[in-house]
């Protein structure tokens, strides 16, 4: 019996929050495990879905078949273009992804690396990678605008 209730206390704490939940939660809550469990599986989702990309376009690109007709070839070529710096954005955004999950682990994830302030759970869930709270982030731009990069 004891393991039969181990088992349900583990699925009620694998259970994720919805956004509308997560949302609802006070502010004294913040990065809670049930919140970070929800972000480590949104990013884990996005993990997921750029490496199956990146193998849908490695296969396509190998599926490629010669064509005669010079103007066929050319949108052939501008295709495989496109898709390469649509995949080239994803391997950095890949990246990011795993950041966010080391951060998870380190239990730093959800605070802003410049003051150290949540970066809020609306801007997490609209951008999963954020670093940076709004303000921090306005500021950066705002001297990236004014100086150049």
């Amino acid at each position: 019996m004891a393991t039969k209730s181990a088992t349900t206390k583990e699925e009620a704490q694998t259970k994720l929050l919805t956004e509308k939940e997560l949302l609802a939660m006070p502010e004294s809550d913040y990065m809670n495990e049930a919140q970070l469990a929800f972000f480590k599986h949104r990013l884990k989702q996005l993990e997921q879905e750029i490496l199956t990309n990146a193998d849908i376009t490695t296969e396509h690109l190998r599926e490629t078949q010669f064509v005669p007709d010079p103007a066929d070839r050319a949108t052939i070529e501008e295709e495989h273009a496109l898709e390469l710096r649509t995949r080239d954005r994803e391997r950095k955004l890949l990246k990011k992804v795993q950041q966010s999950l080391t951060l998870i682990e380190n239990g730093t994830y959800g605070w802003c690396e410049e003051t150290g302030e949540p970066i809020g759970i609306p801007r997490l869930l609209a951008r999963p990678t954020a670093t940076l709270s709004l303000e921090a982030q306005e500021r950066r731009e705002m001297r990236q605008k004014l100086y150049g990069d």
